[in-house]
């Protein structure tokens, strides 16, 4: 029989509609026109890609979610089933509820959440790649299997997170390679040049930056991860390439705020993906070096924000290039990596949805109990408040950005704690307006982690880090307390900031404290509009005002050339940073030195250089950089290592070297050309491992401390090979917190309190300075938090922080920590500004 005309031809056009729509959703391959592996894919054309999956699949939205410092977009996408696309807002907003950081009551419709990150470190470029093919085969019609998983979770891929780190890896690739890819490691293609593509526009490791958010990349993702709360994440990388894959479980120490649900799952997802690395005879291992203890990692803050955190680690990186040839004679190609990350990557959403229930479960559970029946010695954490209010106020902002809920503690009582000060657990008291951060909340797994005097550590061994408690990080003091004191929600992080002007209307002298970088970002701001200030080097009172060391006086007289701007440039920089001006009428004081006292110093506009290139870290490079450029808002010139010969440096005032080896850059004549600078009125400041460049040459003062040497113990002799590594790090501290004593008499120390809680990232250990200035120095029982090697303790005990050589007309600034080390311990970044602004003047 016959079908009737109009049947068929409506048939015909609903089967062309369908198989049409079908062909408009490409495959990478068809879409870029070669094969994933066969080349580098640019970040605009990754873009593209994954911009026209989720404009040809129902199963996929794109979401747009910042740019990057060189404005390359962000994205994510998400993933799901139409039925959960239609549904989304309401298994979001369930999800949030589950945490109890969303008011309400969850409905039924809960979805397990799997967060895909890739190329956070920009020359480990193959998970951008293996990113467009797990997407294709999540939506890929027909893959009947990923539509099953995708009924029963959400599944969010970053495809980049560092773009302009991996531009910079791959526009760089592209230049040295010829018709084909040398795989003999020894060719130009696997020799990266400085600074490389690992970092982000201003050389920060993306991956250290997870809790901090000091970078705008980590500040607009993490923005968005906290809308959705995922739980799982996986964070995709690549090592050595002689290396095999690693995958979760990871290894220890774990912070004691994991939970074993969050251990188990670990291994759950492991050995998922031993299923398929086994089949296809791939080389793998677990829980060895990487750690789940620094938080600020794509895998540990996650899990301390409730998730199944894990990092993925694939050999390659920007050695591998497109292919080398291994040390075991095999060449390992960008398709080999890629896929290694998509297999990982897909047996990690299979997982994940195959368990999605009790996924969802046990995820509720840990902000049920971090609520109401937290772990841990200590309950809740005190931060006095006669602290300096810019401290409190930064704090509290960086609660805020981690959505950790504090008050004030309404009343006054004495208890037994921990202060953070002394390093002891004494008698206490707490005023009623104390700031209290209490663990009973949601996020009180996050704020032990935190404020933890100092966290258990399993096993010493660690991959980072092992302090970065708050009070010593903001420079407050406090106490952590074994009592619950449940604070008044009465207080914001605003309620710290002010900006008053006080005093006469048309003054002879605008006077201000000097406390904070806010401070020191007023001073930049003025000084850069041409105003002229100066410092007192003595405490002071004028007009009932009382003013410390270090106070600034910008006076009416010095800045006649500014005319009527004067007052509006000085009265809007103090509203810009929230600072309070009181105007004196007269320059003589009641006590201390009057306006005209050479006590009284004028502050020269600092001309800066920051010598940059080949030779010094490029993460610290980078964090000077950030520095001026995000922090003080301040100019600086950077000097690239190889014009350092032929530079004129008399145009600048001071020079900064970031940590770094100078390997071939400090020749003797090298140093000979700074050391003429410097007796002509420079001033240089040398940071962390630039210091190893100036000891005993040319009348540098600096001297490394040396261990009394002891004849080596029997037991130590025969120690088994098995124990080096625990040998090697007895005399080490992979960062840990000290106490340092302050000349706070001395320019480099104003606006301190005597006691500096430094962030010592190695045991190097250098002498008081002779004739010098021993401006912060350890001394006895002045360890804090963290690990510390047994040998190491004692070497760093009485031993130079911070000092200052008088030398020539000039001075050097010795920073044997670096305050600036990844942009996070703020209170040692006034240092930096001390030292530009007022050593030597």
């Amino acid at each position: 029989m016959k079908k009737p005309l109009k049947s068929i031809s409506a048939f015909l056009i609903l089967f062309l509609f369908s198989t049409g729509a079908f062909a408009q959703l490409q495959s990478p391959e068809d879409y870029l026109g070669y094969e994933l592996g066969d080349r580098y894919t640019p970040h605009h054309r990754v873009l593209s890609y994954v911009t026209h999956v989720a404009d040809n699949s129902e199963l996929v939205t794109i979401h747009h979610y910042g740019k990057t410092y060189e404005h390359r977009e962000l994205v994510y996408l998400v993933v799901t089933s139409e039925e959960n696309h239609a549904n989304l807002e309401e298994i979001r907003l369930n999800n949030l509820k589950l945490t109890g950081l969303e008011e309400g009551e969850p409905t039924e419709n809960q979805k397990a959440i799997t967060w895909l990150s890739y190329n956070v470190h920009g020359n480990e470029t193959n998970s951008s790649e293996a990113a467009m093919k797990t997407l294709y085969e999540l939506v890929d019609p027909a893959n009947r299997e990923s539509k099953a998983w995708l009924n029963d979770s959400v599944v969010i891929i970053d495809p980049m997170i560092n773009p302009d780190g991996r531009d910079r890896y791959v526009n760089w690739f592209n230049t040295v390679i010829g018709t084909e890819y040398n795989p003999d490691p020894i060719a130009r293609e696997h020799r990266e040049p400085w600074p490389g593509g690992r970092a982000n526009h201003y050389l920060f490791d993306l991956n250290r930056d997870w809790a901090w958010q000091t970078q705008v990349e980590s500040q607009q993702r993490i923005e968005v991860y906290q809308q959705w709360m995922p739980h799982v994440h996986v964070d995709f990388h690549e090592m050595g390439y002689n290396s095999p894959y690693y995958f979760a479980p990871a290894a220890k120490p774990y912070h004691n705020v994991i939970t074993d649900w969050q251990e188990e799952f670990q291994t759950i997802i492991g050995k998922n993906h031993t299923k398929y690395f086994d089949e296809n005879s791939w080389l793998y291992y677990t829980r060895e070096v990487f750690d789940l203890f620094y938080p600020s990692y794509g895998d540990t803050w996650p899990t301390y924000n409730g998730a199944i955190g894990m990092t993925y680690e694939k050999a390659g990186g920007g050695s591998a290039g497109a292919a080398v040839t291994t040390e075991e004679g095999e060449v390992l190609t960008l398709k080999d990596r890629l896929t290694h990350h998509h297999v990982a990557g897909i047996s990690t959403i299979e997982a994940t949805a195959n368990n999605a229930d009790r996924v969802v479960r046990e995820f509720a559970n840990y902000f049920d109990k971090a609520a109401n029946e937290p772990a841990g010695t200590y309950k809740s954490f005190v931060v006095k408040a006669d602290n300096d209010p810019d401290k409190i106020h930064h704090l509290l902002t960086f609660l805020d950005s981690q959505q950790i809920e504090y008050g004030t503690a309404g009343s006054n009582q004495n208890t037994n704690g921990y202060n953070y000060k002394s390093g002891q657990n004494e008698r206490v008291s707490i005023s009623e307006n104390d700031v209290v951060v209490s663990v009973y909340q949601p996020q009180g797994q996050l704020a032990r982690v935190f404020f933890e005097p100092n966290p258990e550590l399993s096993d010493s061994l660690t991959y980072d880090i092992t302090t970065w408690e708050a009070h010593y990080r903001f420079g407050l003091e406090g106490f952590a307390l074994e009592s619950n004191i449940n604070p008044n929600q009465n207080i914001s992080a605003e309620d710290y900031r002010s900006s008053t002007i006080s005093g006469a209307d048309k003054p002879y002298a605008y006077v201000t404290d000097w406390d904070s970088m806010d401070d020191a970002r007023f001073l930049a701001e003025i000084t850069k509009n041409g105003v002229k200030s100066r410092f007192s080097t003595v405490d002071f009172e004028i007009e009932g005002e009382s003013f410390k060391r270090g106070s600034l006086i910008i006076m009416r007289g010095n800045n006649s050339h500014l005319d009527d701007e004067f007052d509006e440039i000085v009265r809007s920089a103090a509203e810009n940073h929230s600072r309070d001006l009181f105007g004196a009428s007269t320059g003589f004081v009641t006590s201390g030195s009057d306006f005209g006292s050479n006590n009284v110093r004028y502050i020269e506009k600092p001309e800066i250089a920051v010598l940059m290139g080949d030779g010094t870290s490029s993460l610290s490079a980078g964090e000077v950089w950030h520095f001026f450029d995000q922090q003080l808002h301040y100019p600086n010139t950077q000097l690239n290592t190889d014009d350092l010969m032929r530079a004129d440096l008399s145009k600048f005032t001071t020079l900064i070297l970031p940590s770094g080896s100078y390997n071939s850059v400090l020749t003797d004549s090298a140093i000979e050309k700074i050391s003429s600078w410097v007796r002509e009125g420079g001033n240089l400041v040398l940071i962390a491992n630039a210091n190893r460049n100036f000891t005993d040459r040319n009348g540098f003062q600096l001297a490394r401390k040396q261990a009394e040497a002891e004849e080596p113990t029997n037991e130590e002799m025969l120690a088994p090979y098995d124990n080096r590594s625990r040998r090697y790090i007895s005399n080490t501290t992979s960062g840990s917190a000290f106490e340092v004593t302050l000349d706070t008499t001395h320019p480099l120390a104003y606006g301190y309190d005597t006691e500096y809680y430094t962030l010592k990232l190695s045991a190097d250990s250098y002498s008081y300075l002779d004739s010098g200035w021993n401006v912060g120095t350890v001394r006895d029982n002045s360890y804090r938090s963290g690990f510390v090697g047994t040998e190491a303790e004692p070497m760093i005990e009485n031993s130079l922080s911070f000092g200052v050589q008088s030398y020539g007309s000039g001075q050097v600034v010795y920073m044997i920590e670096n305050p600036l080390f990844r942009g996070f311990w703020e209170n040692g970044k006034l240092l930096v500004a001390n030292s530009l602004f007022f050593v030597g003047n």
